[in-house]
């Protein structure tokens, strides 16, 4: 099978379109024929090795240490067609349109994916329907970790939330589950996002090139920081009481400081690493059929331009998710 190789830790240039094997059917396992892909701000912090410090050794002694040998091929999420089903596993038939988030051994940049399912396996359901396999390959990464902070933050209805970092792909899903939900949604991004931000439903934008959002005088009762770029201590003091500080994208001080809040006052920092399940994609999958939610697709790039599609989020710009497409959407084979 056709898919990109990842040969070293790097720029983007260590990507490289190459071949595989095709993977063989395991137990308990879901074998998906890959028509789109995406390209997150967590791969390439992956592929350069630059996430924060306390990621940095698990990652090389689970990849690599030197070079990725044990994963080589990236991708955390993606849509495509059921090909075979392994016996004894139920739901799921051939021919089934899905979306998934995979497992921990990634693999999404290829043409065939095996998916094991269960506790530690991959999130996977069937595709809403009317949605390109582009739109449906950017859903599950960015919602089910706007699903699982804003559940961690309790947040109810009629509460104010803040989101920093909102036009990315978790954040356009957190704004939108926050309006579902009935809380009043502040967005911060840059201002050529803030239009799009507002279409999604947030009541509130702010330009965080124009203005900082911990110096309005506004209060908060969730702040839910997706990029980790807001000055904590500031943040902090942006909360109304018993207000929760999410940090989906941390560092080991924020962890730190974090606990020292939650001991010295009513306010709290929530952070860690989210779960993926089969059943909280499936609830996602039902707000999109629903129309409470939409992916934002920014844009899509074939596979044979997986580096320029690593550099255009890298330039951090991107509004919602970049897709990468296996297979051209009018459904004519890439090769």
């Amino acid at each position: 099978m056709k898919a990109v190789i990842w040969t070293a830790y790097g720029p983007p240039e260590v990507l490289r379109l190459g071949e595989q094997p095709d993977p063989v059917l395991g137990a308990g396992q879901v074998l998906v024929r890959i028509h789109a892909t995406s390209v997150s701000a967590g791969d390439c912090e992956m592929r350069s090795l630059s996430l924060p410090l306390l990621f940095r050794l698990p990652l090389r002694l689970f990849v690599g240490l030197r070079r990725p040998t044990r994963v080589t091929v990236l991708g955390q999420e993606l849509a495509g067609e059921v090909v075979a089903v392994a016996e004894g596993v139920r739901g799921f038939a051939a021919g089934d349109r899905v979306l998934a988030a995979t497992d921990f051994g990634l693999g999404g940049y290829a043409e065939l994916r095996g998916l094991s399912l269960g506790a530690s396996g991959a999130a996977l359901a069937r595709a809403p329907s009317g949605l390109s396999h582009a739109e449906a390959a950017i859903i599950p990464l960015g919602g089910l970790e706007a699903l699982y902070f804003l559940r961690r933050a309790a947040l109810r209805e009629g509460e104010r939330l803040l989101v920093n970092g909102a036009g990315g792909s978790i954040g356009t899903f957190a704004v939108q589950l926050a309006k579902h939900w009935g809380a009043e949604v502040t967005a911060v991004d840059h201002g050529d996002k803030l239009p799009m931000l507002r279409e999604l439903g947030a009541d509130h934008v702010i330009d965080y090139t124009q203005q900082d959002f911990t110096r309005t005088g506004a209060g908060y009762d969730v702040i839910f920081d997706v990029v980790g770029r807001s000055p904590f201590g500031r943040s902090v003091r942006a909360l109304r009481e018993r207000g929760r500080y999410v940090l989906a994208n941390f560092r080991v001080l924020s962890w730190l400081r974090g606990k020292w809040v939650g001991l010295t006052s009513d306010e709290r920092v929530i952070t860690g690493s989210s779960t993926r399940t089969s059943e909280e994609l499936r609830t996602l999958c039902e707000l999109v059929e629903a129309g409470a939610l939409r992916p934002v697709l920014d844009r899509s790039f074939p596979l044979e331009e997986i580096v320029e599609a690593h550099r255009y989020v890298e330039a951090g710009h991107k509004q919602g998710g970049v897709a990468i497409l296996v297979v051209p959407e009018d459904g004519a084979d890439p090769s």
